[in-house]
């Protein structure tokens, strides 16, 4: 309407719903103190202290968590309390008073949420068998060196050995990758990459050795270190086990008994027979299953910088070996331990989620778990490494410097792991290589340095809570 409408004779100025000036409103005067004229003023409601007390001790262990008081307005609610009761009960005017009234009484109260069970639990007894298992090929080495010249055999299995770690540390996250899609498209990869990666070590053996039989103990060894990693990939640490058994079976009496030759080439080659089956049988379960429809193989690159890690890792546990050999066996038994530390790292940084309110807080706890677990590995390397007169220095940087690297990986953060690695044992080669100084001392500088820089990427990356969440 554009106007008032005329609703009476008079015009529309009579109208109610004519705009009228302040003055022209006639409001109620105030009456005079001798105005007889009787007033009625309603009661306020006035709060019943001890009905609200007893609904508050009620209800105290659902009100102390409340945050706001329009929670215990709901809570309220929710109990079927009416607009009468409130008023006629407990003396207030409605319900969101009641709820001020009850929250203002109770105490803010936070109860913890019940443990949740740790996914990073780790397998103890199948961590410790896996750092058994890198190990017991060495054994094969201490029954056949008498056989040949072990001097002229060892820069071909060296050379090859270093071709296979790096290898088998890439194809082993690669089908990890695959595992997340199916058990098929894992077993096609372990079976095409073990294969090629047994190839290209025995090449690179024969190359090194200029052939002959030690191309034949070459490829005896890139087939082992193929067929083990498909097993250990695919969890089966117990059939690896039991196909080094003539292995332990035939080294455990030497310092009593002397085999023989043929004793000594039949059964690590008997082993070997053994893994290849093992693993064979292992891939015709896996590619029997169905495949997953609609997959994606991952690019190559992705899994580079694992590949990477492995050379840097063999190139540095090839220069402590060569002044301390026993070393490298302390090392690669203590690789199981460190796997289940590993698992321990991201379960305990789980549980700081959760014990920590800000980020400063959950930094300075994960710079404290990361000592807690770097001490427990390297605690029980000390006295090892005296006892294979190793230079505790040398071997524990070293081992710092894998485990830190191993723990960057763990959580998908491989280039900054494989470029440190790869620059320390790159100079420590060369300084090796040309005699420069300082010497020997290198090993331990170049590695001490990379632990440093690896620790500090340690902290910047996994010391935010985005990253365990």
């Amino acid at each position: 309407m554009s106007g008032p409408m005329a609703l009476e004779p008079g015009g529309a100025e009579q109208d109610t719903l004519a705009l009228r000036p302040p003055a022209a409103l006639r409001l109620p005067r105030a009456l005079p103190d001798d105005d007889p004229t009787l007033v009625v003023r309603l009661p306020r409601p006035v709060p019943d202290r001890e009905e609200v007390d007893r609904l508050a001790a009620g209800l105290a262990d659902r009100i102390g968590p409340a945050v706001h008081p329009y929670e215990v307005a709901a809570l309220l609610e929710a109990e079927g309390l009416s607009a009468d009761a409130v008023r006629q009960r407990y003396g207030h005017p409605d319900l969101f008073s009641l709820a001020s009234a009850l929250y203002e009484r109770v105490p803010r109260t936070f109860p913890e949420l019940a443990a949740a069970p740790d996914p990073w639990r780790p397998d103890t007894v199948r961590c410790l068998l896996r750092g058994v298992l890198f190990a017991l090929p060495g054994l094969a080495y201490l029954l056949a060196a008498p056989l040949g010249q072990a001097a002229r055999y060892a820069p071909a299995l060296i050379a090859a050995g270093v071709v296979s770690w790096a290898w088998g540390q890439a194809l082993g996250h690669r089908a990890h990758l695959r595992l997340a899609t199916g058990r098929h498209e894992a077993g096609r990869t372990l079976l095409t990459g073990a294969a090629l990666g047994a190839a290209l070590a025995t090449a690179t053996g024969a190359a090194v050795a200029g052939g002959g039989p030690v191309t034949l103990a070459a490829a005896a060894q890139s087939l082992y270190l193929a067929a083990a990693s498909v097993l250990l990939v695919l969890a089966r640490e117990r059939l690896l086990l039991a196909a080094l058994t003539p292995l332990i079976a035939g080294a455990v009496p030497l310092p009593w008994w002397e085999p023989g030759p043929v004793l000594r080439l039949a059964l690590p080659l008997l082993a070997l027979a053994a893994t290849l089956a093992a693993a064979g049988r292992v891939l015709r379960d896996v590619l029997s299953t169905p495949p997953a429809p609609g997959t994606r193989r991952p690019p190559l690159p992705v899994s580079l910088p694992y590949g990477l890690f492995g050379l840097a890792a063999a190139s540095l546990v090839l220069l402590e070996g060569r002044q301390h050999p026993y070393a490298v066996i302390v090392l690669t038994v203590s690789m199981g331990p460190a796997e289940w530390l590993l698992y321990r790292y991201r379960g305990w940084s789980v549980a700081a989620l959760r014990a920590t309110a800000t980020p400063a807080a959950f930094l300075l706890r994960s710079a404290g778990l990361l000592g807690l677990c770097l001490l427990a590995y390297l605690l029980p390397l000390t006295p090892a490494a005296l006892l294979t007169g190793a230079d505790p220095a040398a071997l524990l940087l070293l081992a710092a410097t894998l485990w830190t690297a191993l723990l960057l990986q763990a959580f998908g953060v491989a280039w900054p792991s494989a470029l440190i690695c790869l620059t320390a044992a790159g100079c420590a080669a060369l300084v090796t290589l040309l005699r420069l100084p300082p010497g020997t001392a290198v090993l331990p500088l170049c590695c001490g340095a990379a632990a440093l820089c690896l620790s500090v990427c340690v902290l910047g990356l996994l010391g935010r809570p985005s990253v365990h969440a």
